[in-house]
């Protein structure tokens, strides 16, 4: 990578580094400032915050972000605190360190001198925070230079960088906007004295944090804390300006619930050890605390250990890192509990959205495609005009194949191969498609999806796809069949040579090969449920594959199938609290339900008039369970022993908005064109906004006029409606018109039609 740079000596794992560069620019002017690094960064300008990142990336695709910013001529000063994690993470594989900035004004590149330090103030690998992401940081204040971040700062000490650090391609453009930064003002929750109660500081140091007395009716207290509620789980950074005598311990934890009432900053199902915490000392006087590395939880505590006079919290926020605003997207239907639900979907996935749609903001921040795949699009398009972390996660999980070619199910750092998500991963490229109309994304992607799905085809034989290699998932819970064929996962293959036919239409391309594959599964499909059901009935077939099978169209009494979805659903916990517990992602038991899973069976109630069998579900698991005892995300699945912010939880949201609402967008048609499907249930009336693809919004409300309906649409930008038996309705700036669910307008009270 070309002007790449680094320390002249290799630093070893978990260590820092300060870089300072100056340059000038001879008039006012626009600066564009790009940068990549190898590993977490924050990055400052004339002594103001800038940028943090890098954004996460393919080693054989390094992508850079950028920011403009107008300057006044003269001398500037860039600065960058760096990071050297040295492991694989869950965001990053691990490569030599490096840095590469560039910065461009009036048509030419601006010309930096550079001078780097090597910080000394980390206690190096003292604790990962867990097996899934880097290490906590433990400084030293003292040893770091006052001041360095600033203009006037004598940096006449430090030494150069080394050039030409990274063997990496040089990097190109993010499509994708800036994250951002959302700072959340703090008011204490408690606080009291504190003293500690176990062992040397880095002997355990999250035990030692969690076990602090923070009464002291026994023990003499040594210091302070206080307790923070941040009001959901976010992914961020504490940011404490304080006043402490020197040499002060500081320690800032995080956790996505209490702990018999306290911040334990241990993260659960992390397969390994965890410690989500970080510490300093202080160097004396007023200082501003601030980690460099973000992470994840709802409750925060800070812990002043060794000074209990003296000291003084003078700013306390929490810097929120996120990719989106607040939404000005809306829905509303006269049930509060259900428009409460279809907000903490919202806000789930916000907290879940940085540089990429993430599994969880604490745990681990990978980028899987059974997020984005299932509800993440869904609800990124009823919420927000703008879908590239969608898309960027499609694009980088084929930059990550396997050997074989098949997609990553998890990427760019640590990657993970789940068959089922490759499958799941060309379904979501054509939907992908369906919500944007973005051709361009089809043609990049074609070569890596004909590279997948030969790798999966090594894998057939004339009784169906054999076990592919890898971890096949279909849901938390889901036992797969005995013999190398599982129904569930030849199903979901079955889904995406559906898909791959469509595909290769769309692009002009022969979509006979793919017709010929899907109609040989579907045959072999048919007979194999077929003969399950007259064996042996719905149980044999079971949840997941009845599911999937009357998805795909092969169950041909639907209603029947229904009633068993229905029997299911009310036989498992939450609706029955009996029922056995998901406590354990190794557990296998056919009497479980996710939320995640609800996305696929859901719909299925939906579209054949069962609406209110569905809203009856989302009040009582999401609104009776999941928001209990004060929860404002939604769990990873029915039980509180996982995650606790889980984006894949909320299909609530997306099917609110879309199906009592009415519009279902189909830009693979044609722009702004929707399929209008409305399913109110029992409810009397509804309204809401969603994003039109050209920018503003749409606005749609609806009551019930005995058996008809009466709806009104305001758009920003003309738009096109197919109804179920085809008519169609051009719809320009408001209409409002009378029609029957199901069926055609039944008269036309407003029209403004576009010719």
């Amino acid at each position: 990578m070309k002007d790449s740079f680094w320390l002249p000596a290799s630093p070893s794992p978990d260590s820092y580094a300060l870089f300072r560069g100056i340059f000038h620019v001879d008039s006012q002017s626009v600066v564009e400032i790009r940068v990549v690094g190898s590993a977490w960064y924050q990055a400052w300008l004339d002594g103001r915050p800038l940028l943090e990142g890098p954004l996460r990336f393919a080693l054989d695709q390094p992508e850079y972000q950028s920011v403009s910013i107008e300057l006044p001529a003269g001398e500037h000063l860039l600065a960058f605190h760096v990071h050297h994690i040295g492991i694989e993470t869950r965001l990053l594989k691990d490569t030599p360190p490096f840095l590469w900035c560039e910065m461009l004004a009036g048509g030419g590149q601006v010309a930096v001198d550079w001078r780097c330090l090597a910080l000394e103030s980390q206690a190096a690998q003292t604790r990962r925070i867990n097996p899934q992401l880097g290490w906590i940081e433990w400084r030293d204040t003292r040893l770091e230079p006052e001041g360095w971040e600033l203009r006037g700062f004598d940096d006449a000490a430090w030494a150069k960088p080394s050039m030409n650090a990274s063997a990496l391609l040089d990097p190109v453009a993010a499509d994708l906007a800036s994250v951002q930064t959302f700072p959340q003002s703090l008011q204490t929750l408690a606080e009291g004295p504190l003293a500690t109660t176990f062992g040397y500081a880095t002997d355990e140091p999250a035990y030692i944090f969690h076990a602090r007395d923070r009464v002291c009716d026994e023990h003499p207290a040594t210091g302070v804390w206080r307790r923070y509620d941040l009001g959901r789980v976010r992914l961020g950074r504490p940011s404490f300006l304080m006043d402490l005598p020197a040499g002060t311990v500081i320690e800032f934890a995080l956790a996505e619930h209490l702990t018999d009432g306290r911040v334990s900053p241990y993260i659960n199902l992390s397969a390994g050890t965890s410690c989500n915490m970080d510490r300093f000392v202080a160097r004396g006087g007023e200082q501003l605390f601030c980690p460099l590395t973000p992470k994840g939880g709802r409750f925060l505590e800070v812990h002043v250990i060794d000074a209990c006079e003296g000291v003084r919290f003078l700013d306390e926020q929490f810097l929120e890192r996120g990719y989106h605003e607040p939404t000005d997207a809306a829905f509303s239907c006269g049930d509060p509990l259900l428009e409460e639900i279809w907000q903490v979907g919202i806000e789930t996935y916000r907290a879940c959205a940085e540089d990429a749609i993430i599994d969880n903001p604490t745990r681990e921040r990978g980028q899987w495609v059974g997020d984005v795949a299932s509800v993440g699009m869904e609800i990124a398009s009823t919420a927000y005009h703008d879908l590239r972390l969608c898309k960027r996660a499609l694009v980088q999980s084929a930059l990550c194949p396997r050997e074989d070619g098949l997609v990553a199910g998890m990427s760019p750092g640590g990657c993970v191969y789940l068959p089922t998500y490759s499958f799941q991963w060309a379904v979501a490229v054509m939907n992908y498609f369906r919500h944007t109309g973005d051709r361009g994304v089809l043609l990049e992607l074609w070569e890596a999806a004909n590279r997948n799905m030969s790798a999966i085809r090594a894998f057939w034989r004339e009784d169906g796809l054999h076990s592919v290699a890898g971890w096949n998932f279909v849901d938390w819970g889901y036992r797969a069949e005995d013999g190398p064929v599982d129904t569930a996962c030849n199903l979901h293959y079955l889904w995406s040579l559906r898909c791959m036919s469509e595909w290769a239409q769309a692009l002009g391309h022969d979509a006979s090969p793919w017709d010929a594959q899907a109609r040989e599964l579907t045959a072999l499909m048919k007979g194999r449920i077929d003969e399950r059901l007259a064996a042996n009935g719905w149980d044999a077939l079971g949840y997941h594959c009845a599911t999937l099978a009357m998805r795909l169209g092969l169950i041909a009494d639907e209603e029947t199938c229904l009633d068993y979805l229905t029997r299911h659903l009310e036989s498992c916990f939450p609706n029955d609290l009996s029922a056995p517990r998901n406590d354990n992602p190794n557990g296998f038991n056919a009497r479980l339900i996710t939320p995640y899973f609800a996305h696929y069976v859901m719909p299925l109630f939906i579209e054949r008039g069962r609406m209110d069998f569905v809203l009856g579900q989302f009040r009582k698991c999401w609104g009776g369970y999941m928001l209990a005892n004060g929860r404002t995300t939604w769990i990873e699945v029915f039980d509180t022993r996982w995650s606790h912010c889980h984006q894949w939880s909320g299909c609530p949201t997306w099917q609110l908005s879309r199906y009592v609402l009415g519009l279902h967008p189909r830009f693979d048609l044609g722009e702004a064109q929707f399929d209008f499907r409305l399913e109110p249930g029992s409810l009397s009336h509804a309204s809401g906004r969603l994003p039109h693809p050209h920018g503003g919004w749409i606005e749609v409300s609806w009551q019930r006029q005995d058996a008809d309906l009466r709806c009104r649409i305001s758009t920003s930008a003309p738009l096109q409606l197919q109804f179920p038996d085809g008519e169609v309705l051009s719809v320009k700036d408001e209409s409002e018109f009378v029609f029957r669910v199901g069926a055609s307008i039944r008269s036309l009270v407003l029209g403004n039609v576009c010719p």
